[in-house]
């Protein structure tokens, strides 16, 4: 099972130091509300405390469409786009694309993200350079509610979370297609790629191409 060490480069976060704390990275996401509170007190004058508890550096570019609500930190370079909907507890960091009418709740968005249209990222880390095609979402939580648990059919493991809610892990470098589903609970393994109109759910390995279910082929 991966662990957080296998799927991020922790030195492309203002959240290395708290995910290092942790084994696996769901075990974070029920405290980035507080750490990005704690977090945003300690940011120096290139950030504005634009309201409550929601620091935008002074580099990003927010449209004025777009919603922030609280706590949130917006990276330097940062595009927040036409209509964005950022709950609360989003950590987005630097250089990265917040499109229009995405939304964004309890996440970890590492540096040069893009997530660039009509996507909902919930309970979720999306890791280094990862990117989500258009209309590609990450659902949190299960149909029949019972808590999450992270399957990985190649290595014949399964953990229970204890969460009712948890999106996707992706880590570095990773390619969701457009109009994907990722299932509560999926993690996928760094520098792989998910074709369009896909259905995930569990661990997807690292340097892989998700073609369906019961077609993943190594990347050559």
């Amino acid at each position: 099972m991966y662990k957080i060490n296998d799927l991020y480069d922790l030195t492309h976060s203002q959240a290395k130091d708290y995910l290092s704390k942790y084994e696996y990275p769901w075990q974070a996401l029920k405290g980035i509300k507080d750490f990005i509170i704690e977090l945003g007190e300690t940011l120096g004058d290139e950030y504005q405390e634009v309201n409550e508890h929601v620091w935008i550096h002074k580099d990003a570019k927010v449209f004025d469409s777009a919603y922030i609500g609280s706590p949130c930190i917006i990276g330097a370079g940062t595009e927040v786009r036409h209509c964005a909907f950022i709950r609360g507890s989003a950590l987005v960091g630097e250089n990265c694309v917040i499109g229009n009418s995405v939304e964004l709740k309890n996440v970890i968005i590492f540096d040069n993200v893009q997530v660039p249209h009509y996507n909902y990222v919930g309970d979720s880390i999306l890791g280094y350079k990862s990117h989500m095609g258009a209309g590609s979402i990450t659902s949190n939580v299960k149909s029949d509610k019972t808590l999450v648990v992270v399957k990985d059919r190649f290595n014949h493991e399964e953990i229970e979370t204890g969460l009712k809610k948890m999106g996707a892990m992706l880590g570095d470098y990773v390619e969701v297609g457009c109009n994907s589903v990722l299932n509560p609970g999926t993690v996928i393994g760094i520098n792989s790629n998910i074709y369009p109109l896909s259905r995930v759910r569990g661990v997807v390995p690292e340097n892989s191409i998700f073609k369906e279910l019961n077609d993943i082929v190594e990347k050559k």
